[in-house]
């Protein structure tokens, strides 16, 4: 009998183990070199479906301090992502253009990889696998 108690509560506490373990992370951005203090910086997390075509899984708007921000996306699933990164310095909540739609407002992705033309998605994705992870993003 006590083989059994012991064999029971041996696998008790091992499910309960099991069943405490992350399975959701969280991403920290820096971006260091944001022009101004004027207006925000909105972080944007994406999947390949919300990337340049809706908002992203979460949003973040942040405060710019001496031309530095840090913000954090908490409790993500594990899979492939993308960070799109806007200095809104008139605060208007999206990219604002010139005549020739060239943007007149500071931008930045993962990997840190501007091309010309519009962000791509191969090009900025990363993997959320089993860690936390900290990244810079330059504008």
């Amino acid at each position: 009998m006590k083989t059994i108690t012991i064999t029971f509560a041996i696998i008790i506490s091992s499910l309960f183990s099991f069943a405490q373990e992350n399975t959701s992370y969280n991403i920290t951005v820096r971006v260091d070199n944001v022009k101004n203090n004027t207006g925000k910086v909105i972080l944007s997390l994406h999947d390949k479906t919300t990337f340049l075509v809706a908002e992203g899984i979460q949003n973040i708007e942040s405060k710019i301090e001496n031309g530095k921000v840090k913000a954090t996306f908490n409790n993500i699933d594990p899979g492939t992502y993308a960070i799109l990164v806007l200095h809104d310095e008139n605060e208007n909540k999206k990219m604002d253009f010139d005549a020739n739609r060239m943007p007149i407002e500071s931008y930045g992705m993962s990997n840190n990889n501007l091309g010309f033309g519009p962000p791509q998605f191969i090009d900025s994705k990363f993997e959320v696998s089993n860690k936390d992870l900290e990244m810079n993003i330059r504008f």
